[in-house]
């Protein structure tokens, strides 16, 4: 059968455009903010510091006229998607076991066995785990360490399960893939480093006797786990079928999302909220999760390529929920292994600075939603850069083995 042209979508131009898009996304996330830096009055150079070491800056008090406010705009855009799954429901028990797959996961295996290198994960997140939370004095020098191997384990031990439930997974399948996403998330959540010099929500304690050197290990080491993370709870959560077929199928279709006018607006409103960012960084700071993705969808529409989750013009919402609920699942755990770490991050949020979950306060969790799913973009693309090295390489392979016949 014959896979349903997209909705009000021509033909993507890869070759031609990608750099460009690539660039242009580039320039607006990193340039707008420093165009905003200079309406300030002030001297880009001083937020181009590497590595860009967060530090504390006071922000406006905790308002609770503005904390009800982000509270129930958050409540207003996630009920209908609540309420459509509670309404729908989800499969039920009787569903024959492939009739909810449908391209947003995993078919279960009835029990693929849980593979022996699961158990490593799991070890190495318990031992680390222990190694974080505790102060041994032999062990100080290594600590900061900790983290990285945490989550190391986290990341095995969800890839583990998915194998389990489905007979493959990331890790087995496709293992150079699998590596590839451990430099670009480091990559990717620096930029977040970049962004946060402009709103400083948040800082690091414990780092202040680190050499530059050491703290650029540190962190990037701590860093390369949140996409491989986030990809593999995504990969978990779509193994269940169950969660795979609620109402989200079949719901708000969003034909012009992708469009040129759409994408024209996305780029306009997330720039210029982007350049207003370090003039006003109480206000907006919220654009530090949502422009990024704005700007995603916005360079794609414009540049005539598939959007991000191109499923929601026919009104299938289930991956974009997948990844935002893996972020948030990653998001709890960053936040409780975080809480008695060292070094560790602190928050200080304008507005919203109250009712905290370990370091995070309540609606700071609202955020891991859209991070979600700039995961989801950014492991789209390794995974399309990693299929065209994996290309170049067999092209190589067979042009040198034709030479030697």
């Amino acid at each position: 059968m014959a896979e349903p042209k997209e909705i009000g979508r021509s033909a993507p131009r890869y070759p031609a455009t990608k750099a460009l898009a690539l660039l242009a996304a580039g320039l607006i996330l990193v340039g707008a903010p420093l165009a905003g830096v200079l309406m300030k009055g002030e001297r880009p150079l001083d937020y181009l510091d590497f590595p860009p070491v967060a530090r504390h800056v006071a922000h406006a008090p905790f308002s609770m006229p503005v904390f009800a406010m982000l509270a129930i705009l958050t409540i207003a855009i996630l009920a209908p998607f609540i309420g459509q799954m509670l309404k729908r429901g989800i499969c039920t028990s009787g569903s024959a076991p492939f009739s909810c797959h449908a391209g947003g996961g995993h078919p279960p295996v009835r029990d693929a066995g849980f593979p022996p290198w699961g158990w490593l994960g799991i070890g190495l997140a318990a031992l680390s785990w222990m190694m974080a939370w505790t102060r041994f004095n032999w062990f100080e020098s290594l600590q900061p360490f900790t983290f990285p191997t945490l989550w190391l384990g986290y990341i095995v031990t969800a890839n583990a399960l998915v194998q389990k439930r489905t007979g493959s997974c990331m890790l087995s399948a496709d293992p150079c893939g699998f590596a590839l996403l451990f430099p670009i998330s480091s990559a990717f959540w620096w930029f977040f480093e970049y962004l946060n010099r402009f709103v400083c929500n948040w800082y690091y304690i414990g780092v202040e006797n680190f050499s530059p050197g050491r703290y650029v290990l540190f962190a990037s080491l701590c860093f390369a786990t949140v996409l491989p993370a986030v990809s593999a709870t995504a990969a978990l959560l779509a193994s269940f079928p169950r969660l795979s077929c609620t109402g989200l199928r079949e719901f708000l279709r969003w034909p012009g999302y992708s469009s040129m006018k759409a994408g024209w607006s996305l780029l306009a409103v997330s720039s210029a909220g982007l350049v207003c960012l370090p003039v006003f960084p109480d206000v907006l700071f919220p654009l530090l999760w949502l422009a990024p993705f704005m700007v995603a969808v916005g360079v794609r529409a414009v540049a005539s390529h598939p959007p991000p989750f191109p499923e929601m013009e026919r009104g299938d919402w289930t991956r974009v929920a997948q990844w935002a609920l893996a972020a948030l699942i990653c998001g709890f755990f960053w936040e409780m292994w975080n809480f008695y770490s060292l070094p560790k991050w602190k928050y200080d949020v304008p507005f919203v600075n109250r009712f905290h979950i370990f370091e995070m306060p309540l609606l700071g969790y609202a955020g891991y939603l859209p991070f979600g799913l700039e995961c989801a973009v950014v492991a789209e693309a390794a995974a399309v850069f990693g299929a065209a090295i994996r290309r170049r390489r067999g092209a190589a392979k067979t042009g040198a083995e034709a030479i030697v016949k």
